[in-house]
């Protein structure tokens, strides 16, 4: 049986799994966290201006949700090679894994921002007309009643998002990004050996499946406090 999985996996093939599973770390470490700088201060905008917000203005709320809209619902292929030139202009070059962290840096944060938003709204209306009566500023409201109070949501968004760029990190290595995707695809599909496909698939599962129970283990512990 030894025998069989050292035919199967040399070593060779074997540091190939290894330096391709860091990228995929890499990719969806740094774009998840970028996409979180940007999408939770976008969300809380967008909370903020909508109808009965703080800081109502219909204009811009039509505007940034537009724009967050208009990225979301454009397929990650499509994105990914639409900014090549964008990609190119930060990182000097449109394929490998720096790459491949401005595609889904985009990708990430429109949709860290709706669920944000959609955690926010579900803050009681009445702690922040509670704050607005004792003459909250609205960054006070913002870091002392939205975020703590939605705490538990936002991190159940970032897990559901961590898990998505795990898949969009595998389509990226398609087209040159690099990671387990790109493994599967070069040795997996391109050379023939189904047993490469077969073991990246099972490594992306247990991985989404460690990011989903982390997640969820952090949502639980935010949420008894």
């Amino acid at each position: 049986m030894l025998d069989q999985l050292s035919a199967w996996f040399p070593p060779a093939l074997i540091d190939l799994f290894i330096t391709s599973f860091w990228e995929t770390l890499v990719m969806v470490g740094i774009s998840g966290a970028l996409g979180a700088l940007i999408g939770i201060p976008l969300g809380v905008s967008l909370r903020l201006t909508d109808r009965g917000g703080v800081l109502e203005s219909a204009a811009f709320n039509r505007t940034v949700g537009g724009l967050v809209n208009a990225v979301r619902s454009t397929p990650f292929i499509i994105l990914l090679v639409a900014i090549i030139p964008f990609t190119r202009l930060l990182t000097g070059s449109s394929i490998g894994t720096a790459a491949a962290v401005v595609p889904l840096t985009l990708a990430a944060a429109p949709f860290v921002a709706r669920l944000v938003e959609a955690s926010l709204r579900e803050v009681d209306s009445g702690l922040i007309e509670a704050a607005q009566a004792m003459g909250a500023t609205v960054p006070q409201i913002v870091f002392k009643v939205l975020l703590p109070e939605a705490v538990p949501g936002i991190v159940a968004g970032l897990t559901i998002t961590l898990v998505s760029l795990t898949g969009y990190s595998a389509m990226a290595g398609a087209i040159g990004g690099g990671g387990l995707g790109d493994l599967g695809i070069r040795y997996g599909y391109q050379r023939f050996l189904p047993e490469v496909m077969l073991a990246v698939v099972l490594l992306l599962i247990v991985f989404v499946q460690a990011v989903q129970s982390l997640g969820d283990w952090f949502v639980r512990r935010l949420s008894h406090k």
